[in-house]
């Protein structure tokens, strides 16, 4: 019996990593001070190097190691872009990153993959919930997460041209893009991607993004707009898109894949004590608990509380009766 080989629909959307991968080779062949620094990942097999070959440097198994050596070729005057799992890079290699990078203020670039919740199938050891909150205490570091593939390549040219170190948090699988008709994302302002004067939304990550987006649907099929922001850079945090934000009536809700304490919600919260408005911030996020259940990336953002309905949920108990009556 024939067998046919599936051809890929060129119109749905590509693995973030993939594209950053794509993206950091174009990278090398433009500036000769970028190194590829990997952990063994598997993610540029088959990437024909050309020229570029060596600058390719496959540290293996040894996350620690790999943060020192991208230290020593920044100070040598390199770009170095480090490429491991976001729970290995931000607990397994965190004193190398906080002694060695963060310390000396140098422009290495901590890519990692398999962000939040998108290694689920693997369980708790490749769950990374802390590594936003972990990275962004980090003095002279810059935190970024892309919302979807097509806004990859333009955070990394950005990235690329800041002068001290950068984490950058990717997911595992395709997600679907952001809508088409919103302003393009730039490092440390909100992207802005509904508007409503009711509450403000601010997610971090593509799934939670776009369960923002679904929970501001529902809610405006009530009579409620709301404000729904893409806080791709959560360090710098956009002050003042939140300081706005805190004059709404319903407050700010925060959706992330990251446990509660630590990551977008207590930055939003650290940001709006400032603005003296009063304003309630309120969190979905995995509480005080490793995440329950293993597998599939929505299946564990929805077993674990992240969905549209909590969303929806926090918005309607925050606001005046008067408002959605």
């Amino acid at each position: 019996m024939a067998t046919t080989t599936p051809v890929p629909d060129p119109a749905a959307p590509r693995p973030g990593r993939e594209i950053y991968r794509d993206a950091l080779v174009e990278l090398m062949r433009r500036d000769e001070r970028v190194v590829c620094l990997d952990s063994d990942t598997g993610l540029f097999s088959g990437v024909e190097w050309g020229d570029e070959g060596s600058r390719y440097i496959n540290v293996g198994i040894a996350e620690q190691a790999l943060m020192g050596v991208a230290a020593g070729l920044a100070k040598a005057g390199r770009i170095p872009y480090v490429n491991t799992m976001a729970t290995f890079a931000a607990t397994r290699a965190l004193e190398a990153v906080k002694l060695d990078i963060a310390l000396n203020n140098l422009p290495v670039r901590i890519v990692a993959t398999h962000g939040g919740l998108s290694a689920g199938h693997l369980g708790a050891t490749h769950h990374s919930l802390e590594d936003l909150g972990v990275m962004r205490m980090l003095p002279n570091m810059t935190v970024v997460t892309p919302a979807d593939g097509s806004s990859t390549p333009e955070l990394l040219a950005q990235a690329h041209a800041l002068p001290g170190p950068v984490y950058v948090r990717l997911g595992r699988k395709a997600t679907p893009d952001l809508p088409r008709n919103v302003p393009p994302a730039e490092i440390g302002r909100a992207q802005q991607l509904r508007e409503g004067p009711a509450a403000t939304l601010v997610a971090v990550g593509s799934l939670p993004v776009l369960t923002a987006l679904d929970a501001a649907d529902r809610l405006a099929r009530e009579g409620i707009e709301v404000t729904v922001l893409n806080m791709h850079t959560v360090k710098p945090l956009d002050a003042e898109a939140l300081t706005a934000a805190a004059r709404r009536p319903g407050g700010i809700v925060t959706v992330e894949e990251h446990w509660a304490a630590g990551g977008l919600a207590s930055a939003v919260a650290e940001t709006v004590c400032g603005t003296g408005t009063g304003c309630a911030v309120r969190a979905v996020a995995v509480g005080d608990h490793f995440a329950v259940g293993t597998g599939g990336h929505g299946h564990l953002l929805s077993r674990n509380g992240i969905t549209s309905d909590a969303v929806v949920a926090h918005v309607r108990n925050a606001l005046p009766r008067a408002v959605h009556a």
